[in-house]
């Protein structure tokens, strides 16, 4: 299970006036402890400073990447902000995202066949948000044929179904788990990811939605997710779930995260 760090994102009020104060300090503690926890990548978001995202966003790599010895997730629409961000990164970044908006994926696509990197695949069609199980496999199918055609290897694709509310529509829910379970038997080798904090929006106990959510998720076959990993009870839920699909030779993963202290019996 591959885990995206989310806490370094502008739309918090804490990080925004970090990066405002070009507060190298905060950023790197925020960094280290989503690497400690158990982050495989770290998010990297300035999206929230729209005349200045650019500015941001290189500072934000190149100050995460001074305190982490991780590969970052270079989170942003903008075109311009994310080449040059991928500019100043070291090693393979993850690019978020593309999707099968015609604007969005013709400014998007040069950057992600210029150099090695993995890339999120959100499944947006042209013209609205998905609501079915079909709406999201026909998207996520298409953006993955086109990805393909281009060079990129399904290997390093991400498809993410969007999740969204289930407070507005309690359909959201399994028509993501049903559409990661299509994709991920479909085309055998892509990934599948989402942002998993979207379920839970606007109802009370959102962190028991999450977890609880998440691992109905990797039952079905999700892969990596973006997520607090400095959240326990989180990550325990990850490496309980894995464990318990088979996925955690002699359960080796998890009791070496308990031992280090990184998940507990709470």
């Amino acid at each position: 299970m591959l885990i995206v760090g989310e806490n370094i994102n502008t739309s918090r009020k804490r990080i925004a006036e970090a990066v405002e104060n070009q507060n190298t300090s905060f950023i790197a503690t925020v960094a280290k402890a989503q690497a400690d926890a158990g982050a495989d990548f770290v998010d990297v978001n300035a999206g929230t400073f729209v005349d200045r995202e650019t500015e941001y966003l290189c500072w934000l790599v190149e100050t995460v990447q001074d305190a982490v010895d991780l590969p970052l997730c270079l989170d942003s629409p903008n075109p311009k902000a994310l080449s040059e961000a991928i500019r100043r990164h070291r090693g393979e970044p993850m690019i978020n995202s593309i999707s099968l908006e015609k604007d969005r994926f013709d400014a998007m696509l040069p950057l992600i066949i210029s150099q090695p990197c993995r890339v999120v695949a959100l499944c947006m069609a042209e013209t609205a948000m998905p609501v079915t199980i079909e709406d999201r496999v026909q998207a996520g199918a298409e953006l993955i044929y086109r990805l393909t055609a281009e060079g990129v290897a399904l290997e390093n694709i991400y498809i993410d179904p969007l999740v969204q509310p289930v407070s507005v529509d309690t359909r959201m829910g399994s028509a993501v788990l049903g559409a990661i379970k299509t994709i991920m038997n479909d085309f055998p080798g892509v990934n599948t990811i989402c942002g998993l904090s979207n379920i839970s929006f606007g109802l009370p106990a959102r962190r028991l939605i999450n977890r609880t959510f998440l691992s109905l998720c990797m039952h079905q076959g999700l892969n990596a997710a973006i997520l607090d990993p400095t959240d326990k009870h989180l990550m325990a839920n990850v490496l309980s779930t894995r464990m318990l699909l088979g996925k955690d030779e002699y359960c080796g993963d998890f009791i070496d995260a308990y031992q280090k202290g990184i998940i507990n019996n709470d």
